[in-house]
């Protein structure tokens, strides 16, 4: 068996991407020319490099540890600087021939780098390149969300980076790795779970074939009878709810990072590797404008109205746009690395942006500096939520809270009005991806790659339910009544938490 350097470069993409790394793996995979590879990412399976590595070190110790009679001449389980430092090995291995005297373990020296951290483990899981114990979760008794209200959905064979409820019924949608999306109907009375197959094909050759590229983003339209999805093979593509393609909407050269429907579904918006946003005519597929005002790639979008939005870029900065305008109206500039994600609160006044420079910032149109500077996660953080509340919207009695989540494992919820942290909600233990509020705004729902679901109460900042899945937890999203949760993994699971008493 032998790896050309192509497959070996996949490998470490995809281990950048399970791993969160995304705008590394995105500019490895650039400079690498993954996407010119013929190799089907689909039958990788994931945290493939991990699992070589945990096996070639399991390969190296029984080399090392057999004498050339065949018996056992030391016995410990080695680290990955063992397996490239023979020397250090057989220091050990002499002093190990004193049957009393423990074996003296190589250090990792700083600096190294996380490989060199790289446990060997042994009949644990190893999901999407972190080792995950195989303990059940410490969690109190009496909010551990049992079995039978968690519902899996098995059909993706690749991780699922998003999900999304439709906003009328109790259909979910989701977005996989292996360049499909699939609805789910969990409506009541549906027999068993019905799934609709969105397969993301190109042309190659006159033949329709799968692009074999991640699904990235999706949306629903208002009324959701559409759903647009954004895929790396630079195409956008809206569908009916049946899962039947409507059309393909093409004109990024490279792959598609964001979208969204605008409030009133007749036009889409997303934000592409090539540097552009574009505002794409719904009903007939045509591109209206591309705007070409960021210096890197345009990692998120929103809309503040119908035709105006604000986008952010791993160029650190932030532009507000509108349409029939050919430049940017407002510009944001103040993070000082890529800026993840951007946000307008319920009303359209207040943008809330957030950074790989661990700061969360909110800017007002009436001004050119940020109204907050929000100064307290510890590393970067990779996404933000309003809650739906506050003047001007269904729940206008409760205050407007600003929710992120960070790699440092906790969720802050702000007071934006006071610019201060209310609570930090501290529980899981690994990156979160991904937090989102309930409709009334009561309760709010954070996933993490320790594999944990939490549903904490907005108000106490107490941690009212938890649920452990079976891979890294990407995004978690509510349906329209506020009584189901459904979250998405790095195993290619997609699960429903039934939270009706």
């Amino acid at each position: 068996m032998s790896f050309s350097s192509d497959e070996i470069n996949f490998l470490v993409y995809r281990y950048l991407q399970e791993s969160g790394f995304q705008h590394s793996a995105y500019t490895f995979g650039i400079e690498s020319h993954i996407s010119q590879s013929n190799i089907n990412g689909a039958l990788v399976p994931p945290a493939a490099l991990i699992s070589i590595i945990q096996k070639g070190l399991q390969y190296t110790e029984a080399e090392i540890s057999l004498s050339e009679d065949g018996t056992e001449r030391f016995s410990e389980g080695l680290s990955l600087i063992d397996a490239v430092m023979p020397d250090v090995v057989a220091n050990r291995q002499q002093q190990a021939q004193q049957p009393q005297q423990q074996a003296v373990k190589v250090e990792k020296q700083e600096g190294n780098g996380e490989l060199a951290n790289i446990p060997s483990v042994k009949g644990e899981p190893v999901i999407s390149g972190i080792p995950q114990p195989s303990e059940p979760m410490e969690a109190d008794t009496s909010i551990e969300i049992p079995p039978e209200k968690a519902k899996t959905l098995k059909g993706h064979e690749s991780e699922v980076f998003i999900c999304a409820w439709n906003p009328t019924s109790d259909l979910l949608a989701s977005g996989s790795g292996d360049s499909t999306a699939r609805i789910w109907n969990l409506n009541d009375g549906a027999s068993g779970t019905r799934e609709n197959v969105l397969r993301h094909c190109i042309q190659k050759g006159g033949a329709e074939v799968p692009s074999n590229k991640d699904v990235t983003s999706l949306d629903w339209n208002c009324d959701g009878t559409l759903l647009a999805t954004g895929s790396y093979d630079g195409y956008a593509r809206i569908w009916k709810a049946n899962g039947e393609l409507v059309s393909q909407l093409q004109k990024h050269k490279g792959p598609i990072f964001a979208l969204k429907w605008n409030k009133r579904g007749n036009y889409i918006l997303s934000a592409g590797v090539d540097k552009t946003t574009i505002i794409w005519d719904a009903a007939s597929g045509q591109c209206n404008q591309q705007f070409p005002f960021h210096s890197a790639p345009a990692l998120d979008v929103d809309w503040q109205t119908n035709t105006s939005f604000a986008s952010c870029s791993t160029d650190q900065c932030i532009h507000v746009c509108e349409l029939g305008v050919d430049k940017p109206i407002k510009s944001f500039q103040g993070h000082t690395n890529e800026v993840n994600a951007i946000k307008w609160d319920p009303q359209g006044q207040l943008l809330a942006s957030c950074s790989d420079d661990m700061t969360l910032k909110i800017w007002s149109m009436k001004q050119d500096t940020c109204v907050h500077d929000l100064q307290a996660h510890s590393k970067e953080i990779y996404t933000i939520k309003w809650s739906p509340t506050g003047p001007g919207t269904n729940n206008p009695n409760m205050n407007l809270l600003l929710a992120s989540a960070s790699f440092d494992s906790t969720v802050r919820l702000w007071d934006v009005e006071r610019g201060s942290c209310i609570h930090t909600l501290t529980k899981h233990t690994e990156p979160v991806y991904s937090v989102a509020f309930s409709p009334d705004g009561k309760f709010l729902a954070s996933g993490s790659f320790d594999k944990c679901v939490h549903i904490w109460s907005t108000q106490s900042g107490q941690l009212l339910h938890s649920y452990k899945g079976t891979g890294g937890i990407f995004e978690v999203c509510w349906n329209s009544r506020g009584d189901k949760v459904g979250a998405s993994a790095s195993d290619g699971s997609v699960f429903v938490l039934d939270l009706r008493k």
